[in-house]
């Protein structure tokens, strides 16, 4: 499931790249304003869930002060990518089904399987792809090649 919602989440990036600064940042009226806002709640939430699973419990979700551009996205994204990978490993096969306790943004206590926060963050990532995909459109860019799920089962053969 990482494997394929990092390359999901090259694939968006990639159909970012061309945008100008204006398209980047425009207004769209959804439920994050603009493809920027978007982008970063899509990598936020994945930060707040690893927090969590480092026995963090953040009480807000990072901005998109901090990502002017998709070169920022992309270089912070791809370094926790890597954080995410290792913490994996670590946990290994039979750590999936271990339950973490940790407490919402709301600071409400929550408790689940490691395998099921995972699938969120999969999940999670592709809804606002889809709308990603769909501002895209709106501005009268090129959306991103495939991000189904089948499409990077193809892919990799």
């Amino acid at each position: 499931m990482l494997d394929y919602h990092y390359w999901a989440r090259d694939r968006l990036l990639e159909a970012l790249e061309p945008l100008t600064p204006e398209q980047f940042n425009r207004d769209l009226g959804s439920s994050f304003k603009s493809i920027r806002e978007t982008v970063v709640h899509i990598y936020a939430a994945e930060w707040a869930w690893h927090s969590r699973w480092q026995g963090q419990s953040p009480t807000s979700l990072m901005t998109s002060d901090a990502f002017p551009d998709v070169v920022a996205v992309r270089r912070a994204w791809t370094d926790h990518e890597a954080k995410m990978r290792a913490f994996l490993d670590a946990l290994g096969e039979n750590g999936v089904t271990r339950v973490f306790d940790y407490k919402v943004l709301s600071g409400q206590p929550g408790s689940s399987p490691f395998w099921q926060m995972l699938q969120h963050v999969v999940n999670h990532a592709s809804y606002h792809r889809g709308q990603v995909t769909t501002m895209l459109r709106q501005i009268g860019a090129q959306p991103a090649k495939s991000m189904d799920m089948i499409a990077y089962y193809r892919s990799e053969g």
